[in-house]
């Protein structure tokens, strides 16, 4: 059985493919510090995306799910990939996708 945040990956991956990204990588770990829910590539961009799936709204919005803690492991975890991958951070973004029930909402190029 698949857990609701597997679904919001997944429904989130397609929703990149149709719009031409590839996907190279997911659930991209760095030890205990942090994890990349998805990690993207558009031209000669690499787009770091994390992804946000809610059954409803009556809980935290996105922009309050990733706090400053969250921000500063994310940021790790990319400096990481990028520094073992050998990928200029001039040519790397953070992405967020939200998924409420069947709605996609992808926020592009998201300070972290």
């Amino acid at each position: 059985m698949k857990k609701s945040w597997d679904l919001g990956e997944i429904m989130a991956m397609n929703y990149l493919k149709n719009k031409w990204y590839q996907v190279l990588e997911t659930n991209f770990k760095f030890g205990i510090i942090g994890e990349l829910d998805i990690i993207a590539k558009l031209w000669n961009l690499y787009i770091f995306v994390e992804v946000k799936y809610r059954k409803n709204d009556r809980y935290w919005t996105w922009e309050e799910s990733i706090n400053y803690y969250k921000k500063q492991k994310l940021k790790k975890t990319i400096n990481y990939y990028c520094l073992t991958k050998r990928i200029d951070l001039e040519q790397a973004r953070f992405d967020v996708i939200t998924i409420l029930w069947n709605e996609i909402n992808h926020y592009e190029n998201v300070e972290i």
